[in-house]
């Protein structure tokens, strides 16, 4: 997922383990700048379609491919250079104008390349030829690049990993997450007969000759760079559907064959997912290009429509509960975190890497969520509360613009954190529902900034949660409530906080509600004998990410 998870997996622990400098002690270099911004080469062509094909040689550990880019000119005046990303040891053999040969430099890991003049908003095609040995995944999917792997009975098994690293490591394209093609993709994967390739998407073409099979699967809705990936290895098939929202959702499975019937079994799953997500969430965002899960030789990723799965066919976090609280072993870790990132990654994606909690907070809580919608609220809280302990306040969550920087891994546990206490201080599910189902629906297949998506919550809960934002997003603090109870007389202010921060605090019993809206002030209410209880350090710090300090004052 990314360079701190280069998985999005998503996920997780060992993503914790991979410790980035304070972000007083980074510093940036051009190579940075021109993977990170969109400069005067990358905003003048919008993306369509990408068209590609790939050859790998598993012997070698080298490819070999094209990319057909479908690009539209969307600036009237503009240089004469395009950029291309394709990273190194990888060579870019030449890139076609129609018949004409472009003349292109490189710059590390870019290469501008000289363009003929074009008409403002016409729609054109160059085709890169490739080849090369790509950076090698080392610990996919924290440290990416393409696997060249053996299954348990040493046949080669293939795949990619990149997020963060970049699509680039592999084919020349924009390698920038605000530019998705706004008309899909196409991945064409030659492989030995004896193998199965596997892509984003639907196959809609494959034929055989000379013992190698050619198959193509297509996307018909953008999709990331990153999630762009092909799997070759003994894979079985079977396939499912699902009556959601949209209709009839095709539903793939892809397993290696000697773990078909573990994964019939295990990948039932994926139906269950699909149903608590739709409810929370809103329908897959999708329905046109199915959904699959891709058995992968590393733990998991979001790619798009064809979700890798690595989790050995078991509940929990390869066995493990990240929350500590038992219910996360009730549920398969990766189908349910990747698949989440269908709704909040590949449907809503950041245009900067240093946006990713969007990505990685909404997906880590959709945990929370899965928790709930079948095991109860308390079952939910019990979670969110105990993923709580993995949260290391190292750096602020959100990175630096412009130079391919994510933040601190807290993007997942703290910013499902944030969302659990902005919930219960929204106090109304069902408005909270509403939120979450329109957020994807209101950015359905677009690229987003950290403010929109903030602003968007902030309005449609009737609250300005911008110095909530600021507090979880743009600082380490961890907000203190101090408090004191005396003659039934609760006083409260919030400390160690950010100016302005105004996190309400809403706790609920069978028999009583106690509102508070804090700020940096002494506040005091009087509370009736059912709001007594409810004034606790253990109730407060359940559902909202803050800390408490009883004292004896004002």
């Amino acid at each position: 997922m990314k360079k701190v998870f280069f998985l999005t997996l998503a996920a997780v622990a060992g993503m914790h383990g991979m410790a980035q400098a304070q972000k007083g002690e980074k510093t940036f270099t051009h190579a940075d700048t021109l993977r990170g911004t969109l400069g005067a080469e990358r905003t003048w062509w919008d993306v369509q379609q990408y068209n590609i094909s790939v050859a790998p040689d598993y012997l070698n550990k080298t490819i070999r491919g094209t990319n057909r880019i479908v690009y539209k000119v969307v600036e009237e005046s503009y240089p004469a250079f395009m950029q291309l990303d394709l990273q190194q040891p990888m060579e870019l053999d030449s890139v076609l104008f129609g018949k004409r040969r472009l003349q292109f430099t490189r710059e590390g890991n870019a290469f501008h390349v000289q363009v003929p003049k074009q008409k403002y908003l016409s729609v054109d095609t160059i085709t890169t030829y490739f080849h090369g040995q790509p950076r090698i995944a080392v610990r996919p999917p924290w440290d990416g690049g393409w696997i060249f792997a053996k299954d348990a009975e040493k046949r080669p098994w293939m795949s990619v990993a990149c997020q963060g690293l970049g699509a680039s490591v592999w084919y020349p394209c924009k390698d920038h997450q605000s530019d998705e093609p706004d008309n899909g993709a196409i991945l064409t994967i030659a492989a030995p007969d004896t193998l199965v390739a596997v892509g984003n998407g639907r196959m809609i073409h494959q034929q055989t000759a000379d013992s190698v099979t050619i198959t193509s699967f297509m996307v018909r809705n953008p999709i990331n760079n990153y999630t762009i990936i092909p799997y070759i290895g003994k894979y079985a098939h079977f396939s499912d559907t699902l009556h959601g929202e949209k209709g009839v959702l095709d539903m793939n499975f892809w397993p290696l064959d000697y773990n078909l019937d573990k994964a019939k079994k295990q990948f039932a799953q994926a139906k269950d997912m699909m149903r608590a997500f739709e409810y929370w969430f809103g329908p897959y965002p999708f329905y046109e290009d199915g959904y699959q899960l891709i058995e992968s030789p590393h733990l998991g990723m979001e790619h798009q429509s064809a979700v890798a799965y690595g989790n050995h066919y078991q509940n929990g976090y390869l066995g493990r509960d990240l929350s500590g609280t038992g219910w996360g072993t009730k549920w398969d870790f990766i189908i349910v975190h990747e698949s989440g990132h269908e709704w909040f990654a590949n449907n809503i994606t950041t245009k900067d890497i240093a946006d990713m909690w969007v990505h990685e907070g909404f997906t880590n809580y959709s945990e929370t969520l899965f928790t709930e919608y079948y095991y109860g609220k308390e079952a939910g809280n019990d979670y969110c509360y105990g993923i709580r302990k993995n949260i290391r306040n190292d750096v602020p969550i959100i990175g630096h613009y412009g130079v391919n920087d994510e933040g601190s891994g807290d993007m997942y546990y703290k910013g499902a954190n944030m969302l659990h206490s902005i919930r219960h201080a929204i106090d109304n599910d069902v408005l909270f529902r509403q939120i979450l189902r329109g957020l994807g629906k209101t950015f359905y297949h677009q690229t987003v900034t950290t403010q929109q998506v903030e602003q968007y919550i902030s309005k449609q809960a009737g609250f300005d949660f911008s110095k909530v934002f600021d507090q979880y997003l743009r600082t380490t603090q961890i907000p203190v409530l101090e408090f004191a109870v005396k003659d039934n007389k609760l006083s409260f202010r919030y400390t160690n906080c950010v100016k302005g921060f105004n996190l309400p605090l809403a706790l609920h019993s069978d028999k009583a509600v106690l509102k508070l809206k804090p700020t940096e002030e002494w506040q005091s209410v009087t509370l009736n004998a059912g709001q007594q209880s409810l004034a606790t350090a253990q109730l407060i710090e359940r559902l909202y990410y803050i800390h408490t300090k009883a004292t004896d004052k004002p």
